[in-house]
């Protein structure tokens, strides 16, 4: 038996949890986690009441309970903790024993408040997002809704303004437009844009920008380039790119009203281990973009990158472009960073991973898209019947046969029933009862020679990883003009 017991205590010394064994109330035997947890020796605490362990209102729960209980224990010097015990009973023939095991739950709790905590913070943070969306949402439909009552007016007058009709139309689009910038903004934010990324020369793009910088920024701001002499690829959305340039360009801008210097610099990077909380090591393109205007306090820093924040007055921005900028550059699996000082300026730096071996892809020659059909079969389908008609009549219009459904049941029908051939499945994403991506796939299955376009204004259901398209997806994105229908479809039926 001898080689047991050596086991027995090894098992009792190496456990994690404290081990306190009683007979009635009175410890008999406790290991050397116990001592570290309570701060009693095991001389001090053999002999002693368990009560010495345990708050008043818990003493009883060593003795009188099985399973696992939750306690309020005491140490040495007094200190109250949360614990808990799995308690265990063995007969033994000098009476019955009690064997707990003690583990202190302290570190659990706090990350559970932690935890909370967290939650309450984003969902203040879904709130102000919310609110922020309702407000310029509101605005926006307010705009859209009295100026498309002016045109019923209008129309149905007497004599007719063809040139305020004209007019109340052309706010009702401009007030969609922002409507549209805005959700794309939203989508960004949260990483939920559908991304075309591509190897690309960060010179290249900044380069490609310069007209539209120049344009954005005004005759006060003078722009200085300085890339560096050479830089190796990085895979981004060129259109991202863009954007995230006349974001800051615009920012720096308002924050220069009487003119001032808007630097755009490139340079090779290098990070070391932990150099970066967000990034790994390794070698990165390092963007900046500083200008020469107001700047801002450490506060306002802070909260730069909150949705919806803005310091300028009576709404006059969303309060989204660094959010965005934001979203665009940590999908790109880079960082940015803003520092600033008022009366110094502001820089914003960001950092973008190399593409390792990549070389950046040569810029598509621009043709004028073909757009009319010759008689091809389209079978659109969208639960939104406003849209669905406004698809029918763009596509119609331009010499093609439609086949027009609400959902995936009916498109199905419809295909079970049609005895031509269907050139193309027209389909939003998103659909109550059938995906689109399901719907595609049934009738590709059926009619293998039928080709899918998919649109959506939340496309996360035919997305890869990292918001990029599954392999051989098409995607248009909602809101389009019919431009961009005709267009989509007919590169779609040319393959």
């Amino acid at each position: 038996m001898e080689w047991s017991e050596e086991l027995c205590g090894g098992v009792l010394q190496a456990a994690p949890d404290a081990i306190v064994v009683l007979d009635s109330e009175r410890i008999v035997l406790v290991n050397d986690r116990a001592e570290k947890i309570f701060g009693w020796s095991r001389d001090e605490l053999v002999g002693r009441d368990a009560e010495v362990l345990l708050t008043d209102s818990v003493r009883g729960a060593f003795t009188g309970s099985t399973g696992t209980v939750v306690v309020q224990a005491r140490r040495h010097d007094g200190v109250e903790f949360p614990a808990e015990a799995s308690l265990g009973h063995l007969n033994t023939p000098d009476g019955r024993l009690t064997i707990a095991m003690i583990r202190d739950v302290t570190g659990r709790n706090q990350l559970k408040a932690e935890a909370l905590g967290q939650r309450s913070a984003r969902l203040e943070a879904l709130g102000k997002l919310a609110g922020g969306v309702a407000h310029d949402f509101n605005n926006l439909l307010g705009v859209i809704v009295n100026y498309a009552n002016f045109v019923v007016e209008e129309t149905e007058a007497p004599a007719p303004d063809v040139k305020t009709i004209a007019a109340d139309a052309r706010q009702v689009i401009k007030a969609g437009e922002r409507g549209t910038g805005l959700t794309s903004q939203l989508l960004k934010f949260a990483r939920r844009e559908v991304i075309r990324p591509q190897v690309m020369d960060l010179n290249r793009a900044v380069e490609s920008a310069e007209n539209a910088l120049r344009k954005e920024i005004g005759k006060d701001v003078r722009l200085i380039l300085r890339p560096a002499d050479t830089l190796p690829a990085v895979t981004c959305d060129p259109a991202q790119i863009e954007q995230l340039l006349l974001s800051l360009a615009g920012n720096a801008r308002d924050a220069m009203p009487s003119g001032g210097n808007l630097v755009i610099d490139t340079a090779c990077s290098h990070l070391a281990a932990d150099e970066h909380p967000e990034l790994a090591a390794g070698d990165y393109v390092r963007l900046r973009i500083s200008d020469s205007g107001r700047g801002m306090s450490h506060e306002v820093v802070e909260r730069a990158f909150e949705p919806f924040f803005t310091t300028k007055p009576n709404h006059e921005a969303a309060g989204l472009g660094l959010a965005t900028v934001y979203g665009i550059v940590t999908q790109a699996g880079g960082s940015v960073s803003l520092a600033s000082e008022p009366g110094v300026g502001t820089t914003v730096t960001v950092l973008l991973p190399v593409s390792e071996g990549a070389k950046p892809e040569p810029e598509p020659q621009h043709q004028p898209a073909a757009t009319a059909g010759s008689g091809e079969t389209l079978l659109v389908v969208d639960d939104e019947s406003a849209l669905r008609d406004v698809v029918d009549r763009i596509l119609s219009g331009a010499g093609y046969r439609v086949l027009s459904a609400d959902g995936g049941a009916t498109a199905l029908e419809l295909a079970r029933l049609h005895e031509g051939v269907i050139d193309l499945l027209v389909s939003d994403v998103v659909m109550p009862g059938m995906l689109g991506k399901e719907l595609a796939e049934r009738i590709t299955d059926a009619r293998p020679d039928t080709r899918v376009l998919f649109m959506s204004g939340y496309a996360q259901p035919v997305l890869a990883s990292k918001g990029t398209l599954d392999p051989g997806v098409a995607l248009l994105e909602k809101p389009f003009t019919a431009e961009d229908l005709l267009s989509a479809v007919r590169k779609r039926l040319d393959g």
